[in-house]
């Protein structure tokens, strides 16, 4: 059996691997996009990190006739109402990298204290078959921002975000308590239950 990885992040891609890692052991193949150069960038313009995962899903099982999952995630900082949401990747514009997007929102949080600099990760992921309805998990996990960037582990926001319950950025903490305890482990965790369900149908 085959699963299709709907992402061209490749930071994203380890990351899910990892969670999916086990699905070896059942005769389960997992496929990247890169594998699938007839599928061309998928824009995501929805306005919830739902409508872009299941875009991505669906637009990949449809084309390639396999199962396919993805997801949409991104911070959410409540002083900044909701912002960056679902522009998370682009919040500093188009084609901004990822110290881009750290060093805006630390400029747009300067002198904010640090009771006020709540925020949380959402982590949405689809399952999708051909024919069939998409399913939908998520995760999140609360936390605060840093004032500045820590740590040297990660990608995205990881440097500037503090998960509850600890003190030191996902960046400081590493890898693998990061895929413990992250929102993107909480969702795929659900997500992998149910393929497994799936597997074991075939």
């Amino acid at each position: 059996m085959y699963i299709v990885v709907a992402t061209n992040n490749q930071d994203k891609l380890k990351e899910i691997l990892t969670f999916l890692e086990d699905l070896s052991s059942l005769d389960v193949d997992v496929l990247s996009l890169s594998q699938f150069p007839e599928i061309k960038k998928i824009d995501e313009d929805g306005l919830t990190f739902e409508e872009n995962a299941k875009k991505k899903s669906e637009i990949t099982a449809e084309v390639t006739k396999l199962l396919s999952i993805s997801d949409d995630s991104g911070l959410e900082v409540d002083y900044l109402n909701g912002q960056p949401g679902v522009l998370s990747a682009r919040f500093a514009g188009a084609g901004c990298t990822y110290a881009d997007n750290n060093k805006k929102l630390l400029s747009l949080l300067e002198g904010v204290p640090f009771e006020k600099r709540t925020a949380r990760f959402r982590c949405t992921v689809a399952i999708s078959q051909p024919g069939k309805d998409t399913i939908i998990t998520e995760g999140k996990i609360e936390g605060h921002i840093a004032t500045e960037e820590f740590g040297d582990y990660g990608f995205g926001y990881d440097p500037v975000f503090i998960p509850i319950n600890h003190n030191k950025t996902f960046a400081e903490l590493g890898t693998t308590l990061k895929n413990e305890i992250s929102h993107r482990a909480e969702a795929f965790t659900k997500a992998k239950a149910l393929l497994l369900e799936i597997i074991s149908k075939v």
